[in-house]
């Protein structure tokens, strides 16, 4: 009997230990903010992200605020420039690169002080530069406006061309400007890194663009369309695509040179309002609301929403 109830109480102790030192989930530990408030009236579109901090533009104002993943926390990185800033990336260098809109141009601002360390003036209206990618040796720019992408070359040890010193690439091929609205919108690199793959956003078609010469051929992504296609990211062999207005993501797994792909899933958050761009940091997909189907007034709230993406 005494043995019995010793065995018993064994076993009980056990699984109380047991119950008390198991592992809880690892997201009961991470105190990390899933949804980030931006500043009322701020109008996000691109967002670029270091370590813990994403970087985010304003359509509006040009403004650009830096943010905390960690804390939530924020503050403006660089003033208003009266023109706006879209899509945007971070280089090793802490260089931001900032596509300009309307304005036609593009800067680059020091990610650290918010000065604006050179511009360059691509186009006149009719235009709207867009997005940007950074590749070993370049910047290329996306207008949506015009059948081209604009290339800043990055010279030895990032160097920075002079103000004139950008070209313009004609787009030939499968890709053809279509209607007023938006067409070329976001561009990422193929996971070869030997081309580039651009969105269509009043297509849904993605184009794998050669930088040598500009001819363009459509990815074959069979059964899949990307309407509303805005921001790419490139993760390993997944493209990351952003659909704003249908309020999800698409993950499409590639081949290595960018000519064909797989949809592997479809991603979306409840807190999603019309996301536009995308960044990756710390394990998570970052995006900002753009709410483009909410009327913007200076008290307006705007956040970025954090998602896994896996």
């Amino acid at each position: 009997m005494n043995r019995r109830i010793r065995a018993a109480l064994g076993v009980a102790l056990t699984a109380a230990l047991v119950s008390t030192v198991a592992p809880t989930p690892a997201a009961a530990h991470d105190r990390r903010p899933t949804v980030l408030a931006l500043p009322d009236g701020f109008q996000p579109e691109g967002i670029a992200a270091a370590g813990r901090y994403a970087y985010l533009g304003s359509r509006a104002t040009g403004e650009i605020y830096r943010a905390d993943l960690v804390t939530g926390a924020g503050a403006r990185l660089s003033p208003p420039t009266g023109t706006p800033s879209l899509g945007l990336k971070v280089d090793p260098r802490g260089r931001l690169f900032v596509a300009g809109g309307t304005a036609g141009d593009a800067r680059v601002v020091d990610a650290r002080t918010g000065a604006v360390l050179a511009r360059y003036q691509f186009a006149s209206a009719p235009t709207f530069v867009n997005d940007v990618v950074l590749t070993r040796d370049a910047a290329w720019f996306t207008d949506s406006n015009r059948p081209v992408l604009h290339r800043l070359p990055l010279g030895h040890g990032g160097a920075l061309p002079p103000a004139d010193g950008f070209t313009t690439l004609g787009l030939t091929g499968d890709f053809q400007q279509s209607g007023t609205g938006v067409n070329l919108n976001g561009i990422a690199p193929t996971p070869d890194g030997r081309a580039l793959i651009v969105v269509q956003s009043n297509t849904g078609t993605l184009f794998r663009v050669d930088p040598a010469t500009g001819v363009t051929t459509a990815v074959d992504v069979p059964g899949h369309r990307f309407d509303n296609g805005d921001g790419l990211l490139l993760l390993g062999r997944t493209l990351v695509v952003v659909q704003n207005r249908l309020n999800q993501v698409a993950l499409v797994e590639l081949n290595r040179t960018g000519t064909a792909g797989t949809v592997r899933r479809i991603l979306t958050d409840p807190d999603f309002d019309v996301p536009t761009t995308v960044a990756a940091a710390l394990g998570r997909l970052y995006l900002p609301n753009a709410r483009f189907t909410t009327p913007p007034t200076p008290t307006t709230p705007y956040t970025v929403v954090a998602i896994d993406g896996r």
